[in-house]
């Protein structure tokens, strides 16, 4: 790992000071004050916003010819410009131009703020990374949040740390409707739609808000300020951007939800996270208050322990950030990438999560087009240069590489720059104001894309004329926007539905169309699939509300109908649903009713209703869910007959206590289970005990101990989300039916596989029991004296590889053997291998069969050929369980 103290070696002895505290404590302005009081800075910021928000300041203290401003879509840098704003991906503290080792660039204050986004995990490698390299010649300032003060300590020893109490009193006020809301108030939600409903609620009770959103473009982001700074609406509606050190005059912060989707999942914020977004209230010296929007109890509210720990700013202490090598070497593509995957030997550093910039990366290193181009440092250096592209328009890894591609082809051909007229071309397609907030908002999104281009000045012939063009493009849909914005959530008119705002909600007519559409005095609010009602996305929140309500009135006689229907139904309306990635759960016609989850034991899972059910009444609840139980039954009856019969077996006491074992063992596997995880059990069988397993079906193999009946395709699904359910993960993907080898795949579907009865030989997985009756075969081609290889007729009927074969033959307890020259038999049977506890390392055999039948004898011990993921328990759903741990 480089060298965590920084390669800016030749700084080292430059002041570094810590400024750790709480929101409106001056952390920021210090560092602006102290930059200012040195003939040059750079100062990184999290988000382009309040990047811009600080240059503007700065122009104002040393005149706008000194300061330059850089993010990813935006460049202000004058001839001779002393101070730099940068948002943390952009601060320039890579190498020179054009040299190899000759250091970072050099000014005399550096500062890093918000510095505890180091342990988030999409940017804080980014973060970390100018934390540990990042330095003044004169003098350095991590700015950031009081948790990070050990881990600041620890990777940095040379720091002082110094804390900073906060200006003024921010206190819990409690829930407060939204009408009820002080003037001043700021509104935090954390999704577009969310953000626009509550800014329509605020247009009917208080006549308009404004909004500020990250995505917003600086230009479109101040002129919605402006109206809030200038009292032409008195609201403010914002996702967390505004936690990030946006300086507004706001008394009260308000909080519509406790929960955010981070990229990954929907979790509730971290307390640090609440303080930083309800610090926004009261700045300077005047206090502030927090509370939730109309929210007492329940997941929305706060608990006592967080409202303690925001109003006294105490906060658990950030024990690791998010790390990636910030110099990989750029010689060669396959350096870089390896670099890239490097790990930290710091335990006070984790290797960050594959950022797009990286996954796009990986991709584009599987064209051999790409691979022939990247070629030498400079080239290199460019391909990482064009993944760096961000993905603005959030389309993922897997479309944002392939325009990434795009961009690269021209990059790399002819003269190196993207054609001019084709970029225009791409501009122009964006030129348009017209559309709704969405698509105006997309189009920015876009254009953001373009302008990050056009400021790349080695990536296009005319650098300067395009960033005019986007930078206008850009202003004029910001315009639009705007104007769009203030329109939907400041003009007070009146639509069709709000005309009847007068209205009780349950006098307006609810109409329920033949394909489930549901209307409300003729609107469209939603459909009605099966008994789950989904709102019309293109509904107003505002009047969701109200008609919601008024179509609730009408649903409740609806439902009943359609729970009448379902008792009444036909088993064949009624399927199992185990889609790769979703929860096990039972359909309707095709519509979701409820889902399945741990039970007494695999066969008996609980059956939970879908949400949507609990709106009936409890005895409605339990018909329904008898008729589904019954149902269940019937399909248990159909597809695992042989495993209940086992679980029946397992408790008989007219069974010996042995065999019951036996059964017990293998039912809870689900039916199908590693020979080797039975071996003791077996081996306390006599043949007539091992009778009895056999007259119920089970097949003991040499390789594996199953059930025939269990191997069918719906047998295997039911098993397989039954697993699912008992575990409380998403169903694992299975192969399809009739397939009796497939490619191993990666660790899901290997273990999906293994659950449907297959067992992985190397690349390549084999349905147990054709590999049990390859091992007969093998028996039997010794009885008759003749050879049997990896182009015998079965073999290659399946379409086993030759390693695979070999694989297969080692774990099964064959060696091969010389065969007499007059032709015989060329493997021996010595009786299964037993698990091991350690293994060679596969890469250490020479694999292949030995040259005309002859065994080798210069090699080593032979290794346990590869039967997929090792389990870690008694069964390969042992080892599932691990596996979905991992990843749920």
């Amino acid at each position: 790992m480089p060298d965590i103290a920084g390669t800016m070696a030749q700084f080292a002895r430059s002041p570094l000071t810590a400024v750790l505290g709480p929101t409106n404590t001056g952390k920021t302005h210090l560092a602006v004050e102290r930059m200012c009081g040195h003939s040059s800075g750079m100062m990184g910021f999290p988000l382009r916003l309040l990047a811009r928000e600080v240059y503007d300041r700065v122009a104002g203290m040393k005149g706008p010819a000194q300061v330059a401003l850089i993010t990813g879509e935006e460049k202000i840098v004058p001839p001779g410009a002393r101070y730099f704003l940068c948002t943390a991906e952009s601060m320039p503290i890579g190498r020179q131009a054009g040299t190899a080792n000759e250091g970072l660039a050099d000014y005399a204050f550096v500062a890093l703020d918000e510095a505890q986004l180091g342990a988030d995990p999409e940017r804080g490698h980014v973060f970390t990374d100018r934390l540990l390299r990042a330095r003044g010649r004169e003098e350095t300032m991590i700015l950031g949040s009081a948790s990070i003060g050990r881990v600041v300590k620890a990777l940095v020893p040379d720091a002082e740390i110094i804390g900073r109490p906060r200006f003024s009193t921010l206190s819990y006020a409690g829930a407060k409707k939204l009408s009820r809301l002080p003037k001043r108030s700021a509104i935090v939600a954390f999704s577009a739609e969310e953000v626009y409903a509550v800014a329509e609620m605020l247009r009917r009770f208080r006549g308009g808000a404004a909004v500020v959103m990250g995505a917003l473009s600086p230009r479109t982001r101040n002129a919605q300020v402006q109206m809030f700074l200038n009292g032409e609406v008195d609201y403010l509606v914002a996702t967390d951007a505004i936690g990030m050190g946006l300086n507004l005059d706001v008394a009260h912060v308000a909080f519509a939800s406790l929960r955010k989707y981070d990229g990954r999942r929907t979790r509730r914020l971290t307390v640090a996270e609440m303080a930083q977004i309800a610090g926004r209230a009261g700045r300077h010296h005047q206090d502030g208050t927090f509370g939730s929007l109309g929210h007492e109890d329940g997941d929305a509210a706060f608990t006592p322990e967080e409202i303690e720990a925001i109003e006294a700013h105490r906060f658990p202490p950030v024990e690791q950030l998010f790390w990636r090598n910030g110099t990989p070497r750029t010689d060669r593509l396959d350096h870089l990438i390896s670099d890239l995957e490097q790990k930290p030997e710091r335990p006070e550093l984790r290797a960050a999560p594959e950022a797009v910039d990286l996954a796009v990366l990986r991709r584009l290193a599987d064209d051999p087009l790409v691979i022939d181009r990247a070629r030498g440092r400079k080239q290199v250096e460019r391909l990482w240069a064009a993944c760096g592209l961000p993905d603005f328009q959030k389309l993922g890894a897997e479309h944002h590489a392939r325009a990434v591609s795009r961009i690269w082809r021209f990059l790399s051909e002819g003269t190196g720059h993207i054609p001019r007229d084709w970029f225009a071309q791409q501009i122009a397609r964006l030129d348009s104001v017209q559309g709704d907030i969405d698509t105006l908002s997309g189009r920015i999104a876009a254009a953001r894309t373009w302008s990050y281009i056009a400021h790349r000045a080695d990536w296009l012939a005319h650098p300067a004329e395009m960033a005019e063009r986007t930078r206008a493009l850009e202003e004029k849909l910001s315009d639009a926007l705007h104007a769009a914005l203030t329109q939907r959530f400041v003009d007070r008119r009146t639509t069709v539905l709000l005309r009847d705002i007068g209205q009780s909600a349950a006098n307006l007519p609810v109409e329920i169309e033949q394909d489930g559409t549901v209307c409300v005095d003729g609107e469209t609010i939603g459909r009605l699939d099966g008994f789950r009602f989904s709102v019309d996305p293109a509904t107003r929140h505002q009047d969701r509300k109200m008609l919601l309500a008024a179509a609730e009135r009408r649903l409740g006689r609806i439902l009943r109908v359609k729970a009448d229907e379902l008792l009444g139904a036909p088993d064949t309306d009624f399927a199992l649903m185990d889609e790769a990635g979703q929860a096990p759960g039972i359909s309707w016609k095709g519509d979701p009713v409820a889902t399945l989850h741990g039970g007494p034991a695999l066969l008996t899972p609980e059956i939970r209703l879908d949400r949507a059910l609990l709106a009936m009444g409890q005895d409605v609840q339990k018909q329904v869910a008898a008729r589904l139980a019954a149902w269940m039954d019937a399909q248990k009856e159909k597809h695992l007959l042989p495993l209940t019969r086992m679980v029946g077996s397992s408790a008989d006491p007219e069974v010996p206590a042995v065999v019951r074992a036996v059964f017990a063992q293998l039912a809870d596997a689900g039916g199908v289970i590693a020979r080797t995880e039975l071996d003791s059990a077996l081996g306390h069988l006599d043949k007539d005990q091992r009778h009895l397993l056999r007259r119920a079906g089970i097949d003991i193999g040499v390789l594996d101990i199953y059930h025939p009946g269990l191997l069918k395709p719906g047998a295997a699904r039911w098993r397989a989300a039954l697993l699912a359910a008992r575990l409380g993960k998403p169903c694992l993907p299975l192969p399809g039916p009739g397939l009796t080898l497939i490619p191993a795949g990666e660790k899901p579907e290997q273990m999906g596989a293994r659950i449907a009865g297959f067992r992985g030989f190397g690349e390549q997985m084999l349905r147990i029991d054709m590999a049990e009756r390859m091992a007969r075969t093998a028996h039997e081609a010794i009885a008759r004296n003749e050879a049997f290889t990896a182009q015998s007729p079965q073999i290659v009927s399946l379409g086993l590889s030759e390693d695979a074969f070999l694989q297969l033959m080692r774990l099964a307890g064959f060696r091969a053997v010389e065969a007499p020259a007059e032709g015989g038999p060329n493997w021996a049977f010595r009786g299964r291998q037993k698990a091991r506890t350690h293994q060679q390392h596969p890469g250490r055999e020479k694999r292949g069969a030995p040259a005309q039948g002859k065994p080798r004898n210069d090699r080593g011990p032979r290794p346990a050929a590869s039967s997929g993921p090792a389990p870690t328990g008694n069964h390969a759903f042992a080892g599932l369980a691990e596996l979905l741990g991992r990843n749920g």
